[in-house]
């Protein structure tokens, strides 16, 4: 159990203050950079920081945010594709080839029914989904369509899509789209972004936040440094990445000390190229990593699909203070273009306060369910606060990466 200062209450007063000068910020920093199509932000509120843990390019979950809250995401994404891909009228939703996970299938069925609201004829298919017509969705079927390869792109029922929207996060590589646009780029596809790329691209605007609110950039932001070319494999490269395991868990314990905040700090190691959920270690000491058995080597190295892991993102764990009754909790933020316009909570009262609640127990909790509850109301108060800022400093972050693909 972690216990500190409430700091980001604390400071909510001279968040509000700065509401303008921070929306002119923004309004600034988004002229420079290409906009995202969409993204959602995890995040992990301590009461003494508040980070963006994880921010994901092509976001699933669509499904788990309120209906009310889907009516809001339908202007961004007509204004997004009439700004970007004003001539576009078929698009193609192209999926993960997922065909028994009802509730991914769901999210796709959402994403569908956004486009087709902001006007657009939409289609979902992919080269690897022609053996299906339909798959199961928990609201019932969603309807796949033929896919065929061409020399310059695919055609979908037999026609040209405009645009081919990607709701597939591209571990294996590129689709063939070959003159066809695609959103997002597909440069951010796990099969070659890092999510330390992420992490540089989104400091120095962490720092400018910082520096505009007068506070310390570590309240915005996590610890975290990268061990790459499979160094677990190598005793003397193993030793010196234990060495950086504990000199950053030192600084945390300095930080911890100089606020008085009570625990004992934690890294998480994981795949530098995407998790799914697959591989995430909590150690609290180097020592853990020469010590590490077979077994958790062997999960930690183990990536979706089956693909082999040779680069970790070593990152500070945040725990999180938000509670629902016996439920601790995270947000998810979700946005389409550059404004977060909706979000939920993952909820398990089977995990600490430190742990990752990206797993099969979690639920998924919307806004309208914690309004009943006490805990539930402190929670919200940080919602369109320090939670949105949080997260819409990491999408300006995902622009960046998108601009550094352009480059």
């Amino acid at each position: 159990m972690f216990d500190g200062p409430d700091l980001l209450n604390q400071l909510r007063p001279r968040l509000e203050e700065n509401r303008e000068l921070l929306a002119e910020w923004f309004k600034q920093k988004r002229s420079e950079y290409p906009i995202p199509l969409y993204g959602s932000v995890d995040i992990r509120d301590s009461g003494w920081k508040i980070a963006a843990v994880d921010v994901n390019a092509f976001p699933a979950g669509f499904n788990n945010i309120e209906k009310e809250d889907l009516q809001r995401l339908i202007g961004p994404i007509r204004n997004w594709l009439d700004n970007e891909h004003p001539s576009s009228q078929l698009v193609l939703l192209w999926p993960e080839s997922n065909t028994r996970n009802p509730g991914y299938a769901e999210n796709v069925l959402v994403i569908k029914g956004l486009i087709k609201s902001a006007g657009r004829e939409c289609k979902v298919g992919s080269t690897e989904l022609n053996d299906y017509t339909e798959i199961e969705a928990l609201s019932g079927a969603l309807e796949l369509s033929p896919v065929l390869k061409t020399s310059d792109g695919v055609l979908v029922n037999g026609k040209r899509p405009d645009l081919i929207i990607t709701n597939n996060d591209l571990t294996s590589g590129k689709i063939p789209s070959g003159t066809i646009p695609v959103a997002p780029p597909q440069g951010l596809g796990w099969f070659q972004r890092k999510k330390s790329n992420h992490f540089r691209a989104v400091q120095p605007f962490i720092d400018e936040v910082a520096q505009l609110l007068k506070i310390d950039s570590w309240m915005l932001g996590t610890h975290w440094f990268v061990s790459e070319n499979k160094c677990l494999d190598d005793e003397s490269c193993r030793q010196a990445l234990a060495n950086d395991v504990d000199n950053c868990l030192e600084l945390l314990r300095k930080k911890y000390r100089l606020l008085g905040i009570k625990g004992e700090p934690k890294l998480f190691v994981k795949n530098d190229s995407g998790t799914y959920g697959l591989g995430i270690l909590e150690i609290s000491s180097g020592e853990e990593l020469l010590k590490l058995s077979n077994r958790k080597k062997n999960k930690l190295t183990y990536g979706k699909g089956g693909a082999e892991v040779r680069d970790f993102l070593i990152q500070e764990g945040v725990p999180t203070r938000l509670k629902w009754g016996d439920y601790v909790i995270e947000p998810c933020m979700y946005s389409v273009g550059s404004d977060v316009d909706a979000w939920f909570y993952r909820a398990n009262n089977k995990k600490g306060d430190l742990a990752n609640l990206n797993t099969p127990s979690t639920r998924f909790v919307g806004p309208s369910k914690l309004k009943l509850d006490v805990d539930g109301e402190k929670t919200l108060q940080h919602a369109s606060g320090w939670h949105t800022l949080v997260a819409e400093i990491a999408l300006l972050g995902l622009a960046a990466e998108i601009a550094e693909l352009n480059d």
